[in-house]
């Protein structure tokens, strides 16, 4: 079974069981490219159904459109959002046009999912139109970005949860550690001690950083230019469209979109995607060197620092019996220099906009929404695989911190420091602990004094210690 659609172009063969039509086909069949169609990204279909219901029922309170077509564009869209007819949505990521061929494929789909409930044919689009009753009072250019936006907070709320599930997992591992004495290091050299909890602590810190950035971002992207139609001006749309749709668009979605003040200015700015692409890379780049420093604590397991043990996964070596990577570290940091590069796609293509219309925010929508899944699955792993099977050497890291020379500092109040520098030296010329030279050696301080300073508490919460 088949049907026949036209457009100015020409008549085209569709399957009856297709809900999009004649303009979908055709971005389909232009636009192969990533082989990803939009399908694959469920928030941007019921991004777009909130943005098309939010349309009919402000065009139906200013009279542009017919209260029963209204209502059943709706009902439609109801059923998008509930996560019917995903599969409908069959044109690719990247395209040309400005997101044309998305937007009709919505328009479409809505338009004969609507005529269907009323008893219509699919196709009788005299009675509801994918352009004259669907698209009223919208522009690809208007509806698309707010569908855009919106479908990125959707996204962005889930990934904010993984990452603050990864925050716990370090906070936990922060207070199991708090009494783990290790050495902290600079320039991968013996620093001074603190405690194992601190440094998890820190890791935990700096996730949470990253989930403000997350919020900072979504503030952004509830501007909209919704109503701006064309390139700003508003035209085709009745007066009073652009405030009231976006009311309604609140209302169905809970977020609080607030019109461009500037619609001229906002049809063509994708300085939100920007900034929200530089916190993905931020997170990428916090993350990677996470991970860089799991490796290194773990490395070894005989012959490096080894003071920290991560779950062991699976065989690490085809030739090498016995070897385990660090492979959940690894596949992060893999993943955060393809979130690194996709961000430079985001900057070249926001930088690539003309005049009125920035026609590249298809690729800015696939950089993003490809950053954001490959982020949350990496920060998923990460937490689930590696982090809360962490285990520490405690044994290990304590007979180092007090094998290092690095713990000398301590003393620079009661010895100097150019006392102290040369004891460092002679330590390290002589293979002597700092504990020989100065307590056994040449009785520079007592045991007691060396007891005092060298407490568990006094090096991982120094005080300022006088002779």
């Amino acid at each position: 079974m088949s049907r026949i659609e036209k457009d100015f172009l020409g008549e085209r063969e569709l399957p009856d069981n297709a809900y999009y039509g004649v303009q979908t086909l055709r971005g389909k069949e232009n636009f192969y490219i990533t082989g990803q169609p939009m399908s694959g990204e469920p928030s941007m279909v019921k991004g777009l159904a909130y943005v098309k219901k939010a349309a009919a029922m402000a065009n139906r309170d200013l009279g542009a459109l017919d209260a029963k077509v209204a209502e059943a564009i709706g009902k439609a869209c109801d059923r998008l959002i509930a996560g019917e007819f995903v599969d409908q949505f069959v044109t690719d990521f990247i395209q040309g046009g400005a997101g044309t061929s998305i937007n009709m494929n919505a328009n479409e789909v809505i338009a004969n999912v609507a005529l269907e409930s009323m008893g219509k044919p699919k196709g009788d689009y005299a009675t509801i139109s994918p352009n004259d009753h669907v698209n009223c009072s919208q522009s690809t250019n208007d509806s698309y970005p707010t569908a855009f936006r919106l479908a990125l907070i959707m996204r962005l709320k889930e990934y904010a949860k993984t990452l603050q599930g990864l925050q716990e997992a370090f906070r936990a591992k922060g207070v199991e550690f708090d009494h783990v004495l290790k050495m902290g290091r600079t320039h991968l050299q013996d620093a001074v001690p603190m405690s194992m909890g601190a440094e998890f602590n820190g890791f935990a810190t700096t996730i949470g950083e990253e989930i403000q950035r997350i919020e900072e971002s979504c503030s952004l992207l509830r501007e909209v230019n919704l109503g701006a139609t064309a390139i700003g001006t508003s035209v085709n749309a009745p007066e009073g469209y652009p405030e009231l749709a976006v009311e309604y668009l609140s209302k169905a979605t809970g977020e609080k979109f607030v019109l461009a003040h500037d619609l001229v200015e906002a049809t063509s700015d994708t300085g939100a995607y920007v900034q929200l692409s530089g916190v993905l890379k931020r997170t990428a780049v916090k993350l990677t060197k996470i991970c860089n420093d799991l490796r290194l604590l773990a490395s070894g397991p005989r012959c490096g620092l080894n003071e920290i043990n991560l779950p062991q996964l699976q065989p690490g070596s085809s030739i090498m019996p016995g070897k385990v990577n660090p492979v959940i570290p690894e596949v992060v940091n893999q993943t955060g220099f393809f979130v690194i590069g996709m961000d430079l796609t985001v900057t070249l293509a926001a930088s690539a906009g003309q005049l009125q219309l920035n026609v590249m925010e298809p690729v800015i929508g696939y950089a993003l929404f490809s950053s954001i899944s490959a982020m949350q699955n990496a920060v998923k792993s990460l937490t689930e695989n590696c982090v809360k099977g962490i285990t520490a050497n405690t044994k290990r890291t304590e007979a180092m911190v007090l094998g290092s020379l690095g713990i000398v500092t301590q003393l620079s109040p009661i010895l100097g420091y150019k006392r102290c520098a040369e004891i460092a030296r002679e330590g390290y010329l002589q293979n002597k602990s700092i504990h020989e030279i100065v307590v056994k050696e040449r009785k520079l301080i007592t045991q007691e004094k060396w007891d005092e300073v060298f407490s568990f508490d006094n090096l991982i919460n120094p005080q300022f210690i006088k002779s």
